[in-house]
């Protein structure tokens, strides 16, 4: 038997979303079939931000790798023993934006994002320029995404809470919620 179960974890990170203010709209599991790599997907955005053009993409990545090294850890400990803290899985927190017409300074909102993210949500931000008619010029879309790293050993005993990264990840929203019409974003 598994030590963990990874999908009530994903329930249970769905429910403290909800906690946290946030409306979960929709959820995916893929299990890659050659090498049993699994991701488990949530799509959510703040209560506040129903009908407005910001995505917030939650993504657990699982290696089997990582699961069953686990699993034989906590099976050789004895009575008692806290499993050691030397698993880990990511958790990716993906902003989508819509194309933007006046985008901000990618270094700048890098910056300013630091600041809201914080210690707990490291955040990457990134833009890509498309230009579907060559006479228009070109269209940016930012991409900002965070990585936390869940401890195994934390989710075994229970202590993994994602509150200040929830909270964060909600600042986080707010920020570019507060900015969109500035950046000329389309709404749908």
């Amino acid at each position: 038997m598994a030590a963990l179960d990874i999908a009530g974890y994903v329930a249970a990170i769905k429910e403290h979303a909800v906690d946290h203010h946030f409306h979960v709209h929709d959820e995916r599991h893929f299990i890659e079939t050659y090498s049993m790599r699994q991701t488990f997907e949530v799509d959510l955005h703040p209560e506040a931000a129903c009908g407005e053009p910001l995505d917030l993409h939650l993504a657990l990545e699982v290696d089997p790798r990582v699961v069953l090294d686990f699993d034989d850890h906590v099976a050789n400990l004895p009575d008692g023993e806290s499993p050691e803290d030397r698993f880990t899985l990511p958790l990716f927190f993906r902003w989508g934006l819509p194309p933007l017409a006046d985008p901000p300074d990618l270094l700048i909102l890098a910056t300013e994002l630091a600041g809201v993210g914080g210690l707990e949500l490291p955040l990457e931000v990134s833009g890509t320029d498309s230009n579907a008619v060559v006479a228009d010029g070109p269209i940016r879309r930012l991409s900002i995404v965070g990585e936390v790293t869940l401890s195994l050993a934390e989710v075994f005993s229970g202590a993994q809470p994602l509150c200040d990264v929830l909270d964060r990840s909600h600042d986080v929203s707010d920020f570019l919620l507060e900015r969109g019409d500035a950046w000329g974003w389309e709404r749908v």
